[in-house]
C-alpha cells in the first residue's frame, strides 16, 4: 500500500515496526512529543527530559523512547516535504494502526449531593457526573461518553488537567 507522508511510496519497515509503540502512548502525549519532535526539526531543542517524562506511563526502554522520536521525526519531516494535509495524514496513520484521534467537543458537569439512602447507613460523598461530546472525525458525527466519579477522582482528574494545560502552555 502506497501512503502520502511516504512520497507514494510503500512505508518504509521500521516505520511500520515502530507503530505499535507508538499505539501506547495517549493521543494527548504523542501530540507532547510530536511538539518537542518538531522542535528539534525546526533548529530549536528538545527537551528529551519532557519526553521520557510523557513516555514513563507507557514503561518504554530508552531505546522504544529513542525509536519513538526517530519516526515521528520521519513521519513529521516526510508529511511536510511532501505537502500532506493534517486530515491525510491522520488517516494514513490510522490505516498502519494508530488508535483514531476523537476532538472533544464540549463537557457538561453536574453534581449530586445525596442527603439520605434507605439503602446506606451514611451518605456524605458527592458524585460528579461529566457527559463528553466527542467528535469522530471518521464518521462525521457526535458521541456522548457519560461517566460519574467521586470528589477525590474528579479532583485527581482536574488537577491532571491543568498540569497536561500547563504543559502544552510552555511548549507552546
Amino acid at each position: 500500500m502506497r501512503f502520502r507522508f511516504c512520497g507514494d511510496l510503500d512505508c518504509p519497515d521500521w516505520v511500520l515496526a515502530e507503530i505499535s509503540t507508538l499505539a501506547k502512548i495517549s493521543s494527548v502525549k504523542l501530540k507532547l512529543i510530536c511538539a518537542q519532535v518538531l522542535r528539534d526539526l525546526l533548529g530549536g531543542s528538545m527537551e528529551y527530559e519532557k519526553i521520557l517524562k510523557l513516555t514513563s506511563d507507557a514503561k518504554l526502554e530508552s531505546g522504544d523512547v529513542k525509536a519513538t522520536i526517530a519516526v515521528l521525526g520521519f513521519i513529521l519531516s516526510s508529511a511536510a516535504k511532501h505537502g500532506v494535509d493534517s486530515e491525510s495524514l491522520s488517516s494514513e496513520l490510522q490505516q498502519l494502526g494508530l488508535p483514531k484521534v476523537s476532538r472533544l467537543g464540549s463537557v457538561c458537569w453536574r453534581v449530586d449531593y445525596t442527603l439520605s439512602s434507605s439503602e446506606l447507613q451514611e451518605v456524605h460523598e458527592p458524585l460528579v457526573h461529566l457527559t463528553f461530546t466527542v467528535w469522530d472525525r471518521q464518521h462525521g458525527s457526535t458521541e456522548a461518553v457519560p461517566m460519574a466519579v467521586s470528589a477525590d477522582k474528579f479532583r485527581v482528574l482536574l488537577a491532571e488537567l491543568k498540569q497536561a494545560q500547563a504543559l502544552m502552555n510552555t511548549l507552546s
